[in-house]
């Protein structure tokens, strides 16, 4: 496996990850397969479009069953009780200020898959987690958006709980 590949996440990450696969594997695949074979109880499959649907949904179900086990297996997972607050990095809390008077807004850097800028959660990979990633606090950054450029200072970097 080559670094490429890797995807970074955080044990919150990880385990979110597995449980919607067990979840998948476990309950939606019985589900559907149930679906199927009602669906053949209807007599003539090619003119069958609860069958189609059926299958349909199954090659759904079995490309995202895939697609979590190949993340699950190429995670790298990054403890951000670990993380080195000296600096942003993945795992770490990161609070900025806009430069213009803005308000503070605090981040966890975290996975790219697991970014929720609503609940706090910042992409390493997105604009702004791109521009803190190896600054310290004080530090001065300019970050652009669709909207145009913003600056903001890092006020406080700590590792995430």
């Amino acid at each position: 496996m080559t670094d490429r590949n890797q995807e970074l996440v955080t044990p919150e990450g990880l385990e979110k990850l597995q449980k919607e696969l067990s979840y998948l594997m476990d309950v939606r695949r019985k589900e559907v397969a149930d679906r199927i074979r009602q669906a053949r109880e209807f007599g003539d499959i090619s003119e069958n479009s609860e069958y189609d649907d059926a299958k349909a949904e199954q090659g759904l179900l079995e490309r995202r069953i895939s697609e979590i086990q190949r993340r699950v297996r190429n995670a790298k997972v990054v403890d951000p009780s670990q993380a080195d607050a000296s600096s942003v990095d993945l795992g770490t809390r990161v609070t900025l200020r806009g430069v213009d008077g803005g308000q503070e807004r605090t981040f966890q850097i975290v996975g790219a898959n697991e970014s929720d800028p609503g609940s706090g959660k910042l992409s390493h990979a997105s604009p702004v987690g791109r521009a803190v990633l190896k600054r310290k606090v004080g530090e001065k950054v300019t970050v652009s958006t669709p909207r145009g450029a913003t600056e903001y200072e890092i006020v406080n970097v700590e590792a995430a709980s």
